[in-house]
């Protein structure tokens, strides 16, 4: 049972990072690498490194994610404003 729970989470993972790098939204694609650091960090956590998965989840799927959602809508919004003048 617990190899089919690694399994499925090694599928997210490599899905989240192939979403990550082949979705041209990039909003999508930020939030598509946090799915897949957060499984990670899930893996870790069920091989037995609950620091690691721990650092993982806040620093992989929350950290960087949110910083890269926050650039990619500052991005888009000084965009905007220089196309409107």
């Amino acid at each position: 049972m617990m190899t089919l729970a690694y399994v499925v989470l090694a599928l997210c993972v490599l899905g989240g990072a192939w979403a990550a790098v082949y979705i041209e939204n990039l909003l999508r694609a930020a939030v598509a690498l946090g799915i897949g650091s957060a499984a990670l960090a899930l893996l870790f956590y069920l091989l037995g490194a609950p620091y690691a998965g721990g650092f993982e989840l806040s620093v992989g799927a929350g950290l960087i994610s949110v910083l890269f959602i926050v650039a990619i809508s500052l991005a888009e919004s000084m965009g905007r404003e220089q196309d409107e003048s």
